[in-house]
């Protein structure tokens, strides 16, 4: 009995998907990648904020405006370019392929569904996760 729990338990482990998101290289990619326009903070201020036609919007409030839910398939289709932003001026994302690589890091959406994304998004969305304000 033991045997069959402890195979279970190891089928359990081994059949999620792993949320290999690391949070500082995420910070550290959005300080790179993102800051200049959604602020070192990501509440929209960056110091280009002011000569886009269209403003940043505060990152930190998109789970707020999303009835408390971190939109995540929203937010990876803006990175990854398949739901891209004209004031962006170009796909997203605008720093060329450094944000495609290979899609090989799985994430879970809200439903349940797995999605596979490159590590440098995974990483990036945990941070913005990270930094959601409370309602």
């Amino acid at each position: 009995m033991r045997r069959v729990l402890a195979c279970l338990c190891l089928f359990g482990l081994t059949a999620a998907p792993v949320m290999a998101q690391d949070v500082g290289q995420g910070r550290a990619l959005f300080q790179t990648h993102c800051a200049t326009c959604h602020g070192a903070d990501a509440k929209g201020q960056g110091p280009l904020a002011g000569a886009l036609v269209l403003q940043p919007v505060d990152l930190t409030a998109l789970a707020v405006r999303n009835g408390g839910d971190f939109p995540l398939q929203r937010v990876l289709k803006r990175i990854d370019g398949t739901d891209p932003l004209v004031s962006h001026g170009s796909p997203m994302p605008v720093y060329g392929p450094y944000f495609e690589g290979v899609a090989n890091t799985p994430m879970k959406l809200p439903s349940g569904q797995p999605v596979l994304v490159s590590e440098p998004i995974a990483d990036l969305v945990g941070y913005l996760q990270s930094v959601q304000a409370a309602e």
